[in-house]
Formats: structure tokens, C-alpha cells, sequence
């Protein structure tokens, strides 16, 4: 009898033992988790020793640009992929980016064309064109929607942000906090991305730039209309005079009022969102699979001209499906 208690204290000491580990084990791992959470990128660069400098460089060389030099056509397409790429929070630069799929492109090209040629089936214009929309779709289509889907998701949690960002900002000038000491309590208790994002401007402004056009090129690069209200809002009482925390707090009151309505508008679309994304990513996701699990599909029927001129005109549908679809579903609120 006294074996067999001794037994169950030995294995209740045991679970106590294991359990209490686990517990401090678990609080120690999410109490690092919120950590790393609320630090941002920019003051994660600055605690491993680099320089200001260097990281404003970092943080700051895949900005898009103004477009200069290029038609207008051309410069719209490329500011909307340099503000995507700057959205996306990725390390490389448009220019890197490009060039990381133009030599996709011409190996994806190279390897498939090879492929056939191993594969004893004759080349001719539709297998050409049939590998060439491939090598398009693999090397262009895939990173351009992956990349759209990351800075999408990054620009909601932006708009998400901005508010609170608001909220903290008031509070500190209605403690008696100057507007660049509001700035740099931001970006010390916001994490990423509005959290970098004020680190830049205060950075820039302790290097002499001026607040407000900071500010505006901020606004510029998210292309946020919540970010232009907080910009020409500073602005005028900077000209005219008043209480900044007031305006501030009504603009944020009017930013989560305006939310609600998005919000609301959202749930009623997201039926022909939904279509909108299944449409736009399933056909080149469907034909880059089939052309790799079962390339004959195509190889057997490319040279046929009811296949190429069929092939042809399906692109240029979806190209226009997709345009259509998307001003369908962009509801401006």
C-alpha cells in the first residue's frame, strides 16, 4: 500500500513537473511572439547597429517614382507595379524584379522548348506560341499575382491601422507631446507597416526634410485616401491655426465611420470579388498545371490553325473578362 502511494506521488510530481514547464515554456514563447510582433522593421534594422543612413536607403529604394520620361500609357502601368512592389514589403526593386522574371522568362522558354524538341514532336508556330503564353504565365503571371495578393493584404492592414495610429497620435498631443514627439511615439508603438512608415518621416525630418511634404510623399507611395485627409488636415492648421487634436479626433472618428461603410459594401460584394479572383487566377493556374502534368494536350493540337487562332482570340478574352471584372467590383466608398 505505501509502494502504490509513493507510486502516485512520484507520477503526480511528474505532471506537475511537465505541466509547469510547459506552462512557462508556452508564456515565454508568446510573450516573444508579441515582442517581435510590435517591433517594427525599421527599428529591428536600427537594434542590430546599422547605420540611419543605411536604413532609410533600405527601407526606402523600392519607392515608386514619378514616371518621367516614359508615355503616359507606359508610366500609369509602371507606377502601378512599382507601388505594388513597394506595397508588397518585398527586399528587391522593381528594376531587380524585372529582371528576375525577364531571365525566368527566356530558361522557362528555353527548357520547355527543349522538352518538345527531346519529346520527337515537331516544332511550328503554335507550339512556339503555345511555350512562349506558357513561359508568360509561369514567369510573369504566377509572381504578378502572388505579389498582388501579398501587397493587397498589406495595404488592409495599413488601412486597419491608421485609425489606432490616429487615436495614439491625439492622445499624445492632448498630453502636451509636439507633433514630430507624436511621430516618434508611433513608431515606437506601432509595429510594421504604418510603424516603418512613420520611422521614415521621422528620420527624414531629423535630417531636415520638411514635415508636411513628408507626409504627402507617405501618401503618395500607399495612395491611401485616409492618409491624404491626415496630410491636408496638418497642413491647413499648420497655415491656419487650431486644435489639431480635435480635428484629428473627428478625422478619425469620420476614418472608422467610413471603414464601417467599406466594410458593409464589402460583405454585400464579396460574392463578385471572389469571382473576380477565381476568374482572373484559375485559368493560369489550370493551364501552367495541365501543361505540366500532360503537356501532349496541347503539343497534339498546337499546329492546327483552329487551335492557334481559337488560343489567340481566348487570350485576348480573358485579358478583357479580367479588365471588365475588376471595374465591376472596384466600388469606391
Amino acid at each position: 500500500m505505501t509502494a502504490e502511494i509513493i507510486r502516485i506521488f512520484i507520477l503526480l510530481a511528474i505532471f506537475a513537473a511537465v505541466f509547469l514547464i510547459a506552462q512557462v515554456a508556452g508564456s515565454s514563447l508568446a510573450r516573444s511572439r508579441n515582442y517581435r510582433g510590435a517591433v517594427n522593421r525599421r527599428l529591428q534594422m536600427i537594434a542590430a547597429g546599422e547605420d540611419r543612413e543605411a536604413v532609410i536607403g533600405k527601407l526606402m529604394k523600392n519607392r515608386p517614382t514619378d514616371g518621367s520620361g516614359l508615355p503616359l500609357w507606359l508610366a500609369g502601368i509602371v507606377g502601378k507595379i512599382e507601388r505594388m512592389v513597394f506595397v508588397s514589403g518585398v527586399s528587391f526593386t522593381t528594376g531587380q524584379l524585372g529582371l528576375f522574371m525577364l531571365i525566368g522568362l527566356v530558361g522557362i522558354f528555353v527548357i520547355a522548348m527543349l522538352i518538345v524538341a527531346l519529346s520527337g514532336t515537331s516544332i511550328g508556330i503554335g507550339i512556339v506560341f503555345l511555350v512562349t503564353l506558357f513561359s508568360l504565365a509561369a514567369a510573369i503571371g504566377l509572381p504578378l499575382l502572388v505579389l498582388s495578393k501579398i501587397s493587397e493584404s498589406r495595404r488592409k492592414k495599413m488601412e486597419h491601422q491608421f485609425p489606432v495610429a490616429l487615436d495614439i497620435f491625439v492622445r499624445a498631443l492632448r498630453s502636451g507631446h509636439p507633433v514630430a514627439s507624436a511621430i516618434d511615439l508611433l513608431t515606437r508603438e506601432m509595429g510594421d507597416p504604418i510603424g516603418t512608415e512613420f520611422g521614415l518621416i521621422s528620420d527624414e525630418v531629423a535630417y531636415g526634410a520638411d514635415l508636411i511634404g513628408s507626409l504627402e510623399h507617405m501618401a503618395d507611395r500607399w495612395d491611401l485616401d485616409d492618409m491624404k485627409m491626415f496630410v491636408v488636415s496638418l497642413s491647413v492648421q499648420s497655415q491656419t491655426g487650431g486644435n489639431l487634436a480635435e480635428i484629428l479626433d473627428n478625422i478619425s472618428k469620420v476614418i472608422r465611420e467610413r471603414h464601417q461603410m467599406f466594410l458593409k459594401v464589402k460583405a454585400l460584394s464579396s460574392e463578385g470579388r471572389m469571382t473576380a479572383w477565381m476568374l482572373t487566377a484559375l485559368p493560369i493556374f489550370a493551364f501552367v498545371s495541365i501543361f505540366l502534368a500532360a503537356p501532349q494536350y496541347y503539343l497534339d493540337s498546337a499546329d492546327d490553325p483552329i487551335f492557334l487562332y481559337g488560343f489567340i482570340t481566348l487570350t485576348i478574352m480573358y485579358f478583357l473578362g479580367v479588365y471588365i471584372i475588376r471595374r465591376l467590383v472596384d466600388i469606391k466608398v
